[in-house]
């Protein structure tokens, strides 16, 4: 199965994942392809797989992209190897992309469950990215014309979470996964033979 993660930076969805991943042991982050530079202690196949612009290029043209996009000069991408190495783990694929990406990875793959985290209002997500301490006006200013424009496709989503209350939302984000894994579409291996004893009994009888 396929998670997409979606919200506007500052509503707490690093955290929100942080929980998810604590709790739920059969799932692989995905670890997307970048063309930025590294920041502070981030690692190489660990935070990003960090690659040329060129290499980049590349292998958009071989179509090895589930999904990506050019952000602020840099690209970012979802290699279709991760669904592979998800598979390879015998565990689920979560992803944390934005809006343009999760469109293109669901005309990709479909199936794959998307949830929206929305912020409780605007002014308690200017209060958070400023708590941050990291922007400069000019970037949170940004950042909320982004979170507004992010907003506006919330129902291209199969779920939205609106994050007031940490624990809460971690609970439910939580339920969200467990509840997805159970649904009968995704049991039909299972229901199969256990529907086969009870046609064996029967003629049996």
């Amino acid at each position: 199965m396929v998670f997409v993660i979606s919200a506007p930076s500052g509503s707490g969805k690093t955290t929100l994942l942080g929980g998810l991943l604590r709790a739920e042991h059969n799932l692989t982050f995905s670890i997307s392809y970048t063309t930025r530079r590294p920041r502070g202690n981030e690692v190489d196949g660990t935070n990003y797989h960090f690659v040329s612009r060129e290499d980049f290029e590349r292998r958009v043209g071989r179509e090895e992209f589930l999904e990506w996009a050019e952000v602020f000069g840099n690209y970012y991408g979802t290699h279709r190897s991760e669904l592979e190495r998800a598979s390879r783990l015998g565990s689920h694929l979560l992803l944390d992309i934005d809006v343009k990406g999760a469109r293109q990875l669901k005309e990709r793959v479909p199936e794959a469950v998307s949830i929206f985290i929305l912020p409780p209002s605007r002014e308690e997500l200017e209060k958070r990215l400023r708590a941050r301490g990291e922007d400069s006006e000019e970037v949170i200013q940004r950042r909320l014309r982004e979170a507004a424009a992010e907003i506006k496709n919330y129902s291209l989503y199969d779920y939205i979470l609106v994050n007031d209350d940490v624990d809460q939302s971690t609970a439910n984000l939580i339920a969200i996964i467990k509840a997805e894994r159970v649904r009968r579409v995704r049991m039909e291996s299972r229901i199969g033979p256990v529907l086969a004893t009870f046609d064996l009994a029967l003629s049996a009888g």
